[in-house]
């Protein structure tokens, strides 16, 4: 079994999606959205065959007043079906690098779990079927990594810890592709899809995630719901627009 890390940002209008305010968004509308996909993302962990284990930021790297872990816990008791099976942990590090690696080699090397993944809620379009997969392709290479645009990757699985030291640094994909075979631990890929941190990727969900939902496929529910609600869509001139 895979243990899959989603590391979460409490879910506070300023505090998260920043760069999505300003256009058709406002600060309350990013916050409603990260909320959705943390819920879908978290979700679909759990429905697959792997362990969700959530990674809330620790209070001093919050938003003053905020409890970070009820923050994070109050939008997954009701998105979970069995909530009182997710574990909760904080993150320890002061980069996301340091963060992914102090978790990922905390669970190989400390709890002893077969492999570890870690995702963000961004990863909206992580689905049960992409989760089991890389679990699959995790039994013969030693890192499988799901490819996200602009050298991003959604989703990161190991069999083996890596040198982690600025692994996510720009373009990640490459970065811990090269960390992988540098450990001669050898690397697989996940189809490539969209993370939604940027109005870019916003406006290359929107339109997926309305194609998927009219040919009835599987979509991310409360994500889905959401851009439904705002009335989220892209004009013929590529514009994103609500209403």
């Amino acid at each position: 079994m895979t243990t899959v890390a989603v590391l979460a940002e409490p879910p506070v209008e300023g505090h998260v999606l920043p760069a999505l305010t300003g256009g058709p968004l406002d600060e309350s509308d990013a916050t409603a959205l990260y909320t959705a996909m943390l819920a879908d993302v978290c979700r679909a962990v759990e429905a697959s065959g792997a362990e969700l284990l959530v990674n809330y930021r620790p209070a001093e790297q919050v938003p003053d007043g905020v409890d970070p872990e009820s923050a994070v816990r109050g939008p997954l008791e009701a998105a979970l079906e069995r909530p009182g099976e997710a574990r909760y942990e904080v993150q320890v590090g002061s980069s996301l690098s340091a963060r992914v690696g102090n978790t990922v080699t905390h669970l190989l090397e400390r709890e002893e779990v077969n492999t570890a993944a870690a995702v963000e809620p961004t990863s909206a379009l992580l689905t049960r079927q992409l989760i089991d997969s890389a679990a699959m392709k995790l039994r013969s290479a030693g890192v499988v990594l799901g490819p996200a645009t602009d050298g991003r990757v959604y989703y990161a699985g190991f069999a083996a810890p890596v040198d982690f030291e600025a692994a996510y640094e720009t373009p990640a994909v490459q970065s811990l592709t090269d960390r992988a075979v540098d450990a001669d631990l050898g690397a697989d890929f996940l189809p490539t899809t969209p993370a939604v941190e940027t109005p870019a990727d916003l406006r290359t969900v929107v339109p997926l995630l309305r194609a998927r939902y009219r040919a009835e496929r599987v979509v991310p529910p409360r994500t889905t719901t959401l851009v439904k609600e705002l009335g989220l869509r892209v004009t013929a001139d590529g514009e994103l627009v609500r209403g």
